[in-house]
């Protein structure tokens, strides 16, 4: 299993040239399974150059969305493989309590946020996950659960032969714990993660950020660190880059985590182009 970061920022697009090396695009990453399973992780603005590199002769692409905020689904519409009917594009995603995904999804495309109808795609096919749930996509199991952020919203791991992945891209597990991290069976998102080889997660904030950012969703590099440690990962992969953070200061950030902590697992700044879960 191969898995590549193409966008890896949170909230809002950043691009510039402060943000060149760990990314300007919102989330999206692409997965290769060994049997050739094509799986995208969420639809921001960095699916589009995912889009544009598929493969000739590609049948079957699966697009797992964690939810519905818009960083995650911007680039949908800008996903070519939507536009080509010889590819199967299948969605898989959350509903509401009010709304199924058809639903939902479809208030993005649609005038008069998008020209394009999603009715109008031509091979399209919805899936609503009702976590908890399990599935397979070929050789890959995927688990789905519902995890701590605005909305609902979905974790996922991804299990292989090769390697167990873990995907949390907006987590905020130490949402109301007087002291984090607490027992693992009141953590969320810890089944998910843990024993995973790799675990890509939310590290959006520093310490003094979060104090004004308590509810949003998200987590801080400490916090992340923590969560890591907890589940017995053997690799951190910090994502969901918040858009103000400069490459030079994500640098620093990476630095004091790695200096200040005794890590029993690897710690990975999640820069666009990194590629992991590869022997």
């Amino acid at each position: 299993m191969k898995v590549t970061l193409w966008g890896t920022r949170g909230s809002l697009a950043s691009g510039g040239p402060d943000t060149v090396q760990y990314g300007g695009d919102t989330a999206a990453v692409e997965l290769r399974g060994p049997a050739g399973e094509f799986v995208v992780l969420d639809a921001g603005s960095g699916i589009r150059p995912i889009g544009e590199q598929t493969p000739s002769g590609t049948k079957r692409v699966d697009i797992l969305l964690t939810h519905l905020h818009m960083d995650h689904i911007q680039g949908l519409g800008f996903f070519s493989p939507l536009f080509d009917p010889e590819i199967e594009v299948h969605v898989w995603g959350p509903g509401s309590t009010t709304l199924g995904l058809r639903e939902r999804l479809t208030r993005y495309l649609s005038p008069p946020l998008f020209p394009v109808m999603l009715r109008d795609l031509p091979d399209v096919t919805l899936h609503e996950i009702r976590p908890p749930a399990s599935f397979a996509l070929g050789s890959l199991t995927v688990r789905a659960e519902l995890i701590t952020h605005p909305g609902p919203t979905m974790g996922y791991r991804i299990e292989s032969p090769e390697c167990v992945l873990a995907y949390l891209p907006d987590h905020e597990p130490a949402l109301g714990v007087a002291e984090f991290p607490d027992v693992p069976d009141w953590t969320s998102g810890f089944e998910l993660a843990h024993g995973v080889d790799v675990l890509i997660h939310d590290a959006q904030y520093t310490d003094d950020e979060y104090k004004s950012r308590v509810g949003w969703g998200h987590s801080t590099f400490d916090h992340a660190l923590a969560f890591a440690a907890l589940a017995s990962v053997k690799q951190l992969v910090t994502f969901h880059h918040d858009p103000g953070h400069s490459d030079e200061m994500l640098d620093r950030a990476m630095a004091e985590m790695s200096e200040s902590h005794d890590l029993e697992f690897e710690l990975v700044p999640g820069r666009v182009g990194l590629t992991t879960c590869v022997d």
